[in-house]
């Protein structure tokens, strides 16, 4: 099924992308520097995305992490839900097209609900982009899938299903890969049962568990002493996404690949640190599942917290997955709890100058309980308490129902000493752009041309576009999974690394649901008069150390 994948190269791949070309560059026999430059723009220029996997898939047949031969079953607890259909089944359709999972792959999907093959095609392929020449192999992938129904409580279920994964080839001896597509609620019960009816007699196992890991310190360790208590840590993959994106990735990089970033990445030149996560939609609809949560949960506490550990801890000993696990768990002791003089919270009603969903707040959502307070927006300043970072404001921030769509770490650097210009200078910025359109920039100032010295802010373009054009990589969800296909945990969350998250955010988490403090309101984003959030997290922001001039946007250079 699809050729070989392997381990945690996949995650050099742009770099590996490049070299691989270069290599072949280098067969076809020498030439001068110019042209070779040139040479080498124009095949990065013309890489089309089969080409991308062609070069993967060389590089990584040298990888020893798991056999072409063995046989893996992937199983989809959950597999009649959302994220299934729309994330899981697409993903696999897209490895298995690029020819990036094991050729002898099967995907089981197991749920209560009595569908076949057809009904889960028929619900997931409309997410799969396939084209009408992928016909053939659409249906080649459709014929390595099956469904097997059954409670997610009851032994009995779990023993039909794993008469059906011995049956296929190899089933028993079959390594078997379990994503857990459910609520938390039944993770206990599903576990449980994995354990004692389902697991590979001579293969590994491996659980990959989405978030939310519990509500909060007591009930996430609850969790994590059931499923440790069942697995091994290095069965158990915790899945955080956003570990999977590119730029978060590039961020090891950036830090500890480049001499120039050693010398500045401390509190002696760094103001402060923001990080971001804006969507410019509501809840549409799906606000009780999200009233259960709120922003914090969803977002905060998972995604920009792991961004943050990135930024800000000290280089590994290796890229081995427990060296760099081990000092972003370092950087999470050094952080106190939140305290609640350094929050906003937000909650987004309509906006009388928009259109459609727009006008509608929070309250607004049907499937809203009437009267929440939960926040759909929250800013939050922590500090890490130890000598490369002491006293500098790490700003986290994210929100629903915004003006744009964005997720980014940006470093803001402190003012030039000795001024000369006239206070004319800005803060410098590095600026690493998460989603939409990748980036890596420097804001900093140059001179207006003219006669005079007038400074004026422009960037320096660190993209992926200039050297990688139109290149397609895997995206986050293809990594991760790939990673558990190879058994390298680098991008999953440890069961240390969960427990300091949650010790930061848990009592002030308690202290919103005991009060229930009152989220400030702020006009949905899209439409006249909507924007930011609340206007006093500006004021949190600037408090702390934030400069916000606003006389600077970036222009991605490769859409003029």
């Amino acid at each position: 099924m699809g050729t070989r994948a392997s381990c945690g190269e996949l995650h050099t791949d742009s770099r590996s992308i490049g070299d691989t070309a270069q290599r072949r560059r280098g067969q076809q026999g020498a030439r001068s520097p110019a042209a070779g430059a040139e040479s080498t723009m124009a095949e990065q220029v013309a890489l089309s995305r089969t080409q991308v996997c062609g070069i993967l898939r060389e590089e990584l047949y040298q990888g020893d992490a798991f056999h072409q031969s063995d046989t893996h079953i992937f199983i989809i607890m959950g597999a009649s839900g959302d994220l299934a259909k729309k994330k899981i089944y697409p993903t696999l359709w897209w490895l298995f097209r690029d020819g990036l999972l094991p050729e002898d792959t099967y995907i089981v999907g197991y749920a209560r609900s009595r569908l076949s093959v057809a009904d889960i095609r028929r619900q997931s392929e409309p997410f799969f982009k396939a084209t009408p020449e992928e016909k053939p192999r659409l249906e080649e992938f459709f014929a390595r899938n099956s469904y097997v129904a059954g409670q997610y409580d009851d032994a009995a279920s779990y023993a039909r299903l794993n008469s059906h994964m011995n049956a296929l080839h190899q089933g028993p001896q079959a390594n078997r890969l379990f994503y857990l597509a459910l609520p938390p609620t039944v993770y206990e019960a599903v576990t449980k049962n994995i354990r004692e009816t389902c697991m590979s007699r001579a293969g590994w196992n491996r659980v990959i568990v989405e978030k939310p890991f519990g509500r909060d310190l007591q009930s996430s360790d609850q969790l994590s002493n059931h499923i440790s208590s069942l697995f091994r840590e290095d069965q158990i993959y915790r899945i955080d996404h956003y570990l999977g994106k590119e730029m978060v990735q590039n961020l090891m990089v950036l830090r500890f690949a480049n001499r120039i970033f050693g010398p500045i990445w401390n509190r002696d030149n760094i103001a402060c640190v923001i990080l971001t996560f804006k969507e410019p939609f509501g809840t549409e609809g799906r606000g009780g599942y999200f009233d259960e949560f709120g922003i914090i949960r969803d977002v905060m506490q998972n995604h920009l917290l792991q961004m943050l550990c990135l930024v800000a801890m000290e280089k590994p000993a290796s890229t081995d997955s427990d060296d760099v696990r081990d000092e972003k768990v370092k950087v999470l002791k050094c952080i106190s709890e939140v305290q609640a003089s350094n929050v906003v919270l937000g909650q987004y009603v309509g906006n009388p100058n928009g259109e459609g969903e727009a006008t509608r707040g929070y309250l607004d959502d049907p499937t809203v309980p009437c009267g929440s307070t939960t926040a759909t927006f929250a800013a939050v300043v922590l500090y890490v308490e130890n000598e490369r970072w002491d006293g500098v404001p790490f700003i986290l921030r994210c929100g629903k129902a915004l003006n744009e769509r964005k997720a980014e770490v940006r470093l803001q650097f402190r003012d030039v000493a000795g001024d000369i210009f006239q206070q004319q200078c800005k803060r410098n910025e590095l600026v690493i752009r998460v989603q939409p359109d990748e980036a890596v920039y420097t804001k900093m100032m140059t001179k207006k041309p003219g006669m005079f010295f007038s400074p004026e802010e422009s960037e320096l373009d660190l993209t992926y576009g200039n050297r990688y054009k139109n290149v397609k990589l895997p995206d986050a969800y293809e990594r991760l999974i790939l990673d558990v296909f190879c058994g390298s945990q680098m991008h999953f969350v440890r069961s240390d690394e969960l427990r300091e998250a949650w010790r930061i955010f848990t009592p002030l988490l308690h202290k919103i649901e005991r009060e229930k403090l009152q989220p400030i309101p702020y006009v949905y984003g899209r439409g006249g008069g909507g924007g930011r959030g609340p206007p006093e997290a500006d004021e949190l922001m600037k408090r702390v150390g934030f400069q916000y001039e606003g006389t600077y946007k970036w222009v991605n250079p490769h859409k003029l």
